[in-house]
């Protein structure tokens, strides 16, 4: 038996046919259309030009995910998914059992079943992009919170100026920062040229790199204390970088020895799942 899976974004919509054991069979993608009718249309379509025999949907979505009531509340690129009983619609238009969850929460799910954190109970999950996204998996599975808001770690003030972690603790708004200091057109100045500028000497990419560094590290050592969990794994796309995970470490090496009484170390790894994740990480789910 295999699961069909659909990871559902602003831009595009990623599909695969997985496995039970989290294989990807078959995948592709579809351009992300502007209304309702057209997106179920091309989702039928993917199902129907396959030759498998499905055991059901999974679905990983933007926005505060319900799996048990079927609607997606919140706000996103897709607004026209939000807000009534989504997953009953799929479910009558495909004839497959349907689940949906958070697409963080499911890129945290893809870690702990298969991924960088296998094995492990209790992790941290930080997607590390435009603001600071992910999730909570406690006792293996999502912690989603009283308001469905578990894992929103980008919220957390950082400094008694009302800064977020979302504002300081990102390559994408480092980036921002550098630009107006610098005066540089803000499209021509993306995490690459940052790392490009501190390593040819730049001091105001040293200092807005420094910055982030410290105020990521600082909340992963908050989280730990909070939390307790086994591992923080940190996922984005500026986490690909080699050299990332080793000077986030050594920054929470310093945030630690700051704390005389503090024992515990967090442990902070790279996810291994990129672009698949989601799948993934709906399939997980979709199996329980």
């Amino acid at each position: 038996m295999t699961i069909l899976a659909f990871d559902m974004g602003g831009t595009a919509v990623k599909y695969g046919v997985l496995t039970t054991e989290g294989a990807i069979l078959e995948k592709g993608k579809f351009t992300t259309p502007d209304n309702l009718d057209e997106m179920i249309q091309l989702l039928v379509d993917v199902k129907s030009n396959y030759d498998y025999s499905f055991q059901g949907a999974a679905f990983s979505c933007p926005g505060a995910v319900n799996n048990e009531t079927g609607i997606i509340g919140g706000a996103s690129a897709i607004p026209y998914i939000h807000n009534f009983p989504f997953k009953q619609l799929l479910e009558e238009k495909l004839g497959l059992p349907v689940t949906m969850e958070n697409d963080a929460n499911c890129a945290a799910l893809a870690e702990v079943w298969i991924g960088a954190a296998k094995d492990k109970q209790d992790i941290i999950f930080m997607i590390l992009g435009s603001g600071v996204g992910g999730a909570v998996i406690r006792s293996g599975k999502v912690h989603h919170g009283a308001n469905l808001h578990g894992g929103e770690f980008g919220y957390m003030l950082m400094d008694r100026d009302g800064h977020t972690l979302s504002e300081l603790g990102t390559v994408v708004n480092a980036a921002t920062r550098i630009s107006e200091r610098l005066e540089l057109p803000a499209d021509e100045v993306d995490g690459h040229l940052v790392f490009k500028l501190r390593s040819e000497g730049n001091e105001v990419a040293k200092e807005e790199l420094e910055t982030m560094f410290y105020y990521l590290a600082r909340s992963i050592f908050n989280l730990q204390y909070a939390l307790d969990p086994e591992m923080v794994v940190i996922g984005g796309g500026v986490s690909e970088r080699p050299d990332f995970i080793t000077e986030l470490n050594s920054y929470v090496d310093q945030v630690k020895a700051s704390v005389p009484i503090a024992t515990i170390r967090p442990t902070v790894v790279s996810c291994q799942f990129g672009n698949d994740a989601n799948l993934i990480g709906a399939t997980a789910f979709h199996l329980g």
